[in-house]
């Protein structure tokens, strides 16, 4: 089968932190086949870590680090100034804790995946980008980097002898330049099912990301992804997936 008719389904999950919860992960987990958990930054603590890579282990689900900036309070939504050197320790020590806590779990992480505004930033600033590929590679150069589709991390991450994997978002819109709409915008956010899974069997069969304008930009797609704490963000992955089935693509994770 060509690539380009397989397909991982990806979700951002563990959240919560302490008594507060974020997405239904126990179901979001029936229907992706891969999970990036947060580390402890952003969102997520020892806890949650720990009970999410075993959920994700009853089920087969391939997990992944998520770190990102030490932004409780925005989610790690809100760009921090921190130097690339400091980036590049904040992220090594988050797989450093997702290491620990998977292995805990008897399920060790196959990826990593940087959060939020950090993520933006590798898509549009090659240092940053570079700060969170050294990390991976101090850490464990084994390590998949699941990178944003468009933007200079994945040849960065290549040139220094990582793999990559391309993702794309499900409920999320692009730009004419293949970047994240912001999410202060309006339809930024994508949240009738129906619509997401028709524009990610067009994004997958077209190669890219579609754009405002209805038009494909061009990268890579090997992952897609839905944000678990997007609105019915179970009925939007459920619905891609069924979609994609139906249209015979395979789905299965990158692992």
């Amino acid at each position: 089968m060509s690539k380009s008719l397989r397909v991982d389904l990806n979700t951002d999950m563990g959240e919560g932190f302490g008594a507060y919860t974020m997405g239904d992960d126990d179901a979001i987990l029936d229907v992706v086949t891969s999970a990036n958990i947060a580390c402890g930054f952003h969102a997520g603590d020892p806890e949650i870590m720990a009970q999410t890579f075993a959920m994700a282990k009853a089920r087969n689900v391939a997990v992944g680090a998520h770190p990102g900036f030490p932004d409780l309070w925005g989610f790690g939504r809100r760009v921090m100034a921190f130097s690339p050197g400091q980036i590049e320790r904040l992220v090594a020590y988050q797989i450093g804790a997702a290491q620990a806590l998977s292995n805990y779990a008897a399920h060790p992480i196959t990826h990593v995946k940087a959060h939020g505004a950090l993520s933006n930033l590798t898509a549009q600033d090659p240092s940053v980008a570079a700060a969170v590929c050294r990390a991976v590679k101090a850490v464990d150069p084994e390590l998949i980097c699941l990178v944003m589709a468009v933007g200079d991390h994945a040849k960065i991450a290549q040139d220094m002898g990582l793999v990559t994997r391309a993702e794309i978002f499900a409920d999320r819109a692009y730009t004419e330049q293949g970047h994240l709409q912001s999410r202060k915008e309006p339809g930024a956010i994508i949240h009738d099912p129906k619509l997401a899974a028709e524009r990610v069997v067009r994004m997958i069969r077209g190669g890219g990301v579609e754009t405002l304008s209805g038009k494909i930009f061009p990268c890579p797609v090997d992952s897609v992804c839905v944000h678990s704490d997007t609105p019915a963000a179970v009925e939007i992955a459920r619905t891609i997936r069924e979609l994609l089935v139906i249209e015979g693509i395979e789905v299965r994770n990158f692992v």
